[in-house]
């Protein structure tokens, strides 16, 4: 039986430029080849297995569209990571955890995601290697994890495991906050990390177990077996590239069956 899952679709204050864009209330509500991203997250969530959905929302719009979907509404807290306490508190072991703008997500992925963590995982994070995300995306313009087996992209996917992932929620923020500053995590996790990090030694599977240890949980790193897995909408030149990729899988389907 599948996990249920808690999409994140609050709202974060000052204003989104892709909702800006496209004249919605909030950009979980843009349409992408004719459905709205929060649509097609919680259908490949739905098409994966997931029979219990919960969103994390406060636009009226976006609560409506999820009810009618089915999916169970919270309230917002105060940022990610404490939006991501207050689900687990409700939904509890096990749970993923996704996002409402990652448009192109697809139920084999979370198939896969779920597969592939380790059995021992209390939590489980999927990121994808520069090398895939480029050949599925060439001339995509992102922030790497630079480590020593290369670089790496988060892909807006985790997996809590067991009820020992909730001491990693607390940490969530911090490392969040340090994403593009990858030697600030490191220093979190001790010198001898840090030093591996500088030494150009460190790669994401060990930086990711030493994390989990700091904290006294097992944390594993799951590569991404697609490398779109990676694409989510922050900016409206994503949504260019999300649009485009749907378009030409949608044209490549069209062109099998006729």
């Amino acid at each position: 039986m599948m996990p249920a899952a808690l999409v994140l679709a609050g709202s974060r204050g000052g204003g989104d430029a892709v909702a800006d864009a496209e004249g919605v209330s909030h950009k979980a509500l843009v349409e992408i080849a004719g459905r709205p991203m929060l649509v097609r997250v919680i259908a490949a969530l739905r098409g994966a297995g997931v029979e219990r959905i919960a969103v994390s929302a406060d636009d009226t719009a976006v609560i409506a569209l999820a009810r009618s979907l089915g999916a169970e509404i919270l309230e917002p807290a105060g940022g990610p990571s404490a939006s991501v306490a207050a689900g687990f508190a409700v939904l509890g072991a096990p749970m993923l955890v996704t996002t409402a703008d990652h448009a192109l997500l697809r139920s084999e992925w979370v198939r896969d995601f779920v597969a592939d963590a380790p059995p021992r995982s209390d939590v489980a994070v999927l990121l994808a290697r520069r090398e895939a995300v480029e050949r599925a995306l060439p001339g995509t313009r992102r922030t790497w994890l630079r480590l020593a087996d290369g670089g790496w992209s988060g892909c807006n996917l985790f997996l809590l495991s067991t009820a020992r992932a909730e001491a990693a929620i607390g940490t969530w923020q911090a490392v969040e906050a340090d994403r593009k500053r990858p030697w600030r995590i490191a220093a979190r996790l001790g010198v001898d990390t840090l030093w591996r990090y500088l030494a150009g030694r460190l790669t994401l599977t060990e930086a990711v177990a030493r994390l989990g240890r700091r904290i006294g949980i097992e944390a594993h790193a799951v590569e991404a077996r697609d490398g779109l897995a990676a694409v989510d909408v922050d900016k409206p030149a994503d949504l260019a590239d999300v649009r485009r990729i749907l378009a030409g899988q949608a044209a490549k389907e069209i062109t099998y069956t006729s």
